[in-house]
This record gives C-alpha cells, structure tokens and sequence, in this order.
C-alpha cells in the first residue's frame, strides 16, 4: 500500500511539474486552472497525511515557473508569491475563518481588485527611475524583460513626485486589451500564423519576444497591484499603498475597493462575476488582501503563498442559447461543414453568433436541431463549441445537402473520409475564395496584404475568377474601391511581384491539392524540378517515389490531368513565375539524416525558411510526428504536435538549440 502512495505522490508531482512547464515557460496551458487546483489539492493532502514522502523539490513548497532561454535571470529582492485559490463564498468565509484564528479580537478589512488575466512582472526603481521589470520566472528569479516592459506605455520610467523611497519593487499585472487581444489574432489569421489561445496566451508570449519592436506593437498594458522589497519605507495599509502608487504615476485598477466586511467582498465578487464582460479586459476572478499591512506580517506566508490573501475564481464561462438555424460552409477543398446560427449570447467576453459543428456525424451524435436551446462554452477561451443539447425545442431534423449551396453542384460522400462530404464542382466560388487564402498565405506564395477581407472583395467585383488573374491585378483596376488605399495597392502589387519568384515547391503547396501538404510539395519539386517535367509524368513515377503514397499518387495525377489544371499553369508561365525548383547542396551536421517537425511561432524563421534550413542541414522536415520523428522543434505556442512528441518520448529542443545545430 505505501508503495502505491508513493509512487501516485510521485505522479501527480510529475503531472503538476509538466503543466507548469507547458504554463510558465511556452505559455501554451494544457489544462483549466480548476483542474490544475485539483491535482495540487490532491497532492497536499497525500503528503500531510504521508510526511514520510516529503520532498524539497515538490510543487507544494515552491513557487512553480521556469526561466526561459534567451533572457539574463533576475533576482527578486522579496519572493514573489502565487496566491491560494477559492471557488465558491463557502471557501471564502472558511478563508476568513482562519484569519480570525491566527487574529483574535482584531478588526479585519479587505481590499478586493479585479484578478486580472495576464502575466505577472516586478519593476524595479531606484531613486524613482525604472531600472529593471522582470517577469515572476520560478518566484525567487525571473527573466529581465526590461526593455520589453519599457515598451509598455502604462508603466512610467520615472515616478512622478518627490520623497520616492530610493529603492522600491512594485509587482503588478502585464495584460493585453479584448480589442487588442481580438486585432492581434485578426492580423496573425490573415497572415497564416498560429492563434493565439487567450490574451493571457497574448501577453505571456508577447513579453518574452526578443524582438522589442514587436512588442511594443502588441499593445500590452499594465496594473500594478503588490509591493515587493521596499527599505526604509512602511506603508500603515495596503489600500495606503494603492493611493500612493496611484500619486506616483503607477496605474492600479480603478476598481479596487476598500470592504469593511466580508458581505462586503463577496458583493463585490458577485458584481463583477455579473459584470466582467462590460470590461475591456479578461478578469477570472476577484484577489482578496487582508488591508492592514500589520495583520500581513502577523500572518506571514507558507513557501507558496501569503496567509493574509486569497484569490476567488469566477465559474468557467459557459452560456444557454438557441439555435435559430443550421447552414453549411464550404471549404477550399469542396468539404461542407456545418454551422449552426445561434441567438447571439456573451460567453469568455466576445459575442458568439455561429459555432462550427464540425461535421454531420457531430449533427446526429448532438441530436442537435433547429430551434433547440444548446450550451456552448469557449473552449480554451476562445473556440465555441456545442457541449450539449440543454432543451430540445426542435422538430425537424437536420438533412446532409444533395447540392452544394455555393454552385449547386452535387454533393457526395468519398469513400476514404469516412464523414467528409463534398462538392467535386472544381470552379465553385466557395472553394476559389478559400483556395485563394491559401494560395495567398505565407507557406504558400507568401503574398502579404491579401487577407480575407480583400480575397472577398477581388471575387465579388469579379476582379479575380482564378489563381492566376491575380498576377493580372493593376492599380487602376483598384483604385477607389472599398479597402484599397493608395499605399496598400502598391504594397500588395509588390507583394504580388515578389510571390513570382518562390520555388516550385511553395506553388505546388499553394496549388491546395488534395492530400499534398508542405512536405509533400517540397519532394514533388525535388524530385521533378520543373513544372513541364510535373505535368510529363506518369503514374508510375508518382508511386515510386517513397514519401508519395497511393492515394496522394492518384490525387495529384487527377489533379494534373485536368484542363482546368493545364490553362492555370499556362498562365502561370506567362505571368513570369519561377515554376523550377533549385535543390540546395546538403551540408553534414548534427541534423543529417534526422526526421524534425516545427511547432510554434518561431522567432526567427518563417515555417518555410526553417525547414529550408533544416533540409539544407541534410534533415527531413516533416509536418506530423510520428515514432520515427528525431526532433521537434518549439516557439512560442506549440501545438498538438508538442503534446504528441511528449507522449511518444520524441527529443524536443528550443529555437535556440536548433540554430546552434545549423552548420
């Protein structure tokens, strides 16, 4: 029996370090702060009730964090402590409860700040001028961020009045605006870069970019909330504390209270609860101090946290509306996923008018029809999704379309996707408009400035019927429509010329056909190098090929072999594009032979540019993880495929260590 306490004491240690691993240091959480709360209950109440299996390095007696490569550390002068969490007003009064114990016969007051959704940072001033922000790292020692923090217009570099204390650390909130937050994934949406998760996501990895001048158009901001070290100088309350901030030309939350009693605090946690989205930034819930700065002492702190304060967690978001209509999307491949129109409804902040239902089978395995009441939730804060059928209100049920409703081309079922359907109309509107996102985005021909916005508009005026008519595009054609101002004609005509000269393997890619990603493109281009000896090639030369199996063979000879297909490239060649492949001398190195997946924005290549990199370094990039994959590589954000080369026990690396094996 011991042995199996110890050995679970053991996992939920390891479980809870990876968690901190995946929050603090790639800012990519793999689970809800609940259920990270959970697994941290679980584990303190195994070792105070088996202290034979104390260990100096459990999660329970330290700050948790992780300092990241490419940042100098920073000491903090006082620790920066994390914060207990409750979950319900009974937890908070039993929280109260124990302050009353440890403080007898004293008259309690709290101060109540909004727990702001952000990542958490120290500024350093000495004799009033900021000299150092760091960010909390593992609590004792964080990265230096300073010129990063610098770029944040919230924090002053000086402090306003006279009689500042000649060293002081104030601890406070680094976040990112819902509108700033909603701009920033807009723009990485158009450009084909990953989406950030949350702003929390947002900011953390905004911070932590070496590159000062993307930062500061990140649009980060500020509210400091804590004192650290500060010598020679008391502060009587902790509220005192905020004024004082406040006459120094720091910025606190303009929402603080001072509460006399704990009605009073729990008023205010259910005001906000109610009221968080009429903010312009995500709140999770309400931070409760202890106001008297005596009381903190007397109460002092565990390793972890403070005693004399708590943090009150708001519920997860989730909200009940009604489906008023199910349609249908239609991809860049012809696949119809359906979508349901919902009564718009306020959920983690953002109006949600329309959810994905993914496909048809999701429809029946819902029971989901128009006119029932659904509970959506935003997973990971931001992609709603149905989580269930609360009310069913409708009758009829939702029928698979016989027609596309894009072109009215028929709609079939294929026999490899086993809950696809699709419109096989290769000229349907629909698909051209996605087709030329992809055409456009920067794995493919890099064409910046042809977002969403503008592919919808070039096709609605009839500007552009094919990929090729954009390589016709002129600015007087342009000129004086919606969206195209002088400066943004000329940029994106350049971006149009420029986009001539990528190899044969991006347009191969850009070309969107089926089966044939990145990878795949790239050994087509190698192994044929030009387009004209693509287009001569028979079957057997595709199923000879050892990374092409028999269903992409057949995809891209179907491809091929229309007429569609041979005019597109005709025009091509008459719009000057490269439509060759050259084929980079291999170098030895440490990455010979290596099969390596990228995942995450990575800071100083482009996806494309990596893998050039990496193939001129004699590795194999590839676009999943697999048993025989040697190395991924992880920026900022990693996806599923992090999560999948932990699993599989694949060696993972940072940026910086994939660069130092370049030769």
């Amino acid at each position: 029996m011991s042995a199996e306490i110890k050995k679970k004491i053991e996992h939920l240690r390891e479980q809870i370090r990876r968690h901190d691993y995946r929050y603090y240091v790639l800012s990519q959480p793999s689970v809800s702060d609940k259920e990270y709360d959970d697994l941290m209950r679980q584990l303190q109440e195994l070792e105070r009730a088996h202290p034979q299996y104390a260990a100096a390095d459990s999660p329970t007696v330290r700050v948790s964090g992780g300092i990241l490569q490419g940042f100098k550390t920073v000491m903090h002068r006082q620790k920066m402590l994390s914060l207990d969490n409750t979950y319900s007003f009974d937890e908070l009064r039993e929280w109260e409860q124990r302050l009353r114990k440890g403080l007898p016969s004293s008259e309690l007051q709290f101060v109540a700040e909004h727990k702001i959704d952000g990542l958490s940072a120290n500024l350093t001033y000495e004799n009033g001028v900021l000299t150092v922000g760091a960010t909390r790292g593992d609590g004792e020692k964080g990265e230096d961020v300073t010129a990063n923090i610098k770029t944040i217009r919230a924090i002053p570099l000086s402090l306003r009045t006279e009689g500042v204390p000649a060293f002081i650390e104030i601890r406070g909130e680094v976040y990112m605006q819902k509108n700033a937050f909603i701009a920033l994934n807009k723009e990485r949406e158009e450009q084909g870069d990953p989406l950030f998760a949350n702003p929390r996501n947002a900011a953390s990895g905004s911070l932590k970019l070496l590159d000062t001048g993307i930062v500061a158009q990140r649009r980060l901001s500020f509210f400091a909330h804590s004192l650290g070290e500060c010598p020679g100088r008391a502060f009587s309350t902790h509220w005192e504390f905020l004024q004082e901030l406040k006459n120094w030309g720091i910025r606190v939350n303009p929402h603080a209270r001072l509460c006399g009693s704990l009605d009073e605090v729990v008023a205010y946690c259910r005001q906000w609860q109610e009221k968080r989205d009429e903010l312009g930034y995500e709140i999770d819930g309400v931070v409760v101090k202890l106001n008297d700065m005596r009381q903190q002492s007397r109460l002092g702190s565990t390793l972890k946290s403070p005693r004399w304060a708590v943090a009150y967690k708001f519920p997860a978001r989730q909200a009940t509306t009604e489906v008023l209509k199910i349609t249908v999307n239609v991809g860049r491949t012809g696949v119809i996923t359906p979508v349901a129109q919902l009564q718009p409804v306020q959920c983690g902040g953002v109006m949600i008018k329309n959810v994905t239902l993914h496909n048809f089978d999701e429809i029946r395995r819902l029971g989901i029809k128009e006119g029932d009441r659904v509970l959506i939730e935003r997973a990971g804060d931001v992609i709603p999704k149905v989580v269930k059928v609360v009310e069913s209100r409708g009758r009829a049920r939702f029928d698979i379309p016989r027609v596309c409703p894009a072109c009215g081309a028929a709609v079939v079922k294929e026999k490899e996707e086993a809950v696809a359907y699709r419109c096989i109309n290769p000229s349907c509107p629909a698909q051209l408009e996605r087709g030329l996102l992809h055409f456009a985005s920067r794995q493919a021909m890099d064409i910046e400035g042809m977002g969403e916005a503008v592919v919808e508009q070039l096709i609605r005026l009839k500007l552009v019927r094919s990929f090729a008519d954009i390589y016709a595009l002129q600015a007087r054609a342009l000129a004086g429509l919606e969206l195209f101002k002088e400066k943004k004609i000329r940029k994106l005509l350049q971006a149009i010329q420029e986009s001539k000269t990528r190899p044969l393997s991006r347009l191969i890619f850009a070309l969107g056909i089926r089966h044939v990603g990145e990878k795949a493109a790239y050994v087509l281009a190698r192994e044929f190098k030009t387009m004209d000896a693509l287009l001569a090639a028979r079957k057997e030369e595709f199923d000879a090929i050892h990374e092409i199996g028999p269903v992409m063979s057949q995809a891209v000879v179907d491809y091929l072999a229309q007429p569609q297909t041979r005019k597109l490239i005709a025009a091509f060649r008459k719009y000057g594009l490269l439509l060759r492949e050259e084929v980079p001398a291999v170098r030895a190195s440490a990455l010979s032979g290596k099969t390596i997946v990228f995942t995450g924005e990575l800071l100083h290549f482009s996806r494309s540019d990596a893998q050039a990199a990496a193939r001129k370094a004699g590795a194999d990039p590839s676009s999943s993880v697999s048993r025989k994959t040697a190395l991924v590589v992880i920026g900022e954000n990693p996806g599923s495929k992090y999560e999948k080369a932990k699993q599989l026990g694949v060696k993972i690396i940072t940026e910086n260590e994939f660069r130092e094996m370049l030769p």
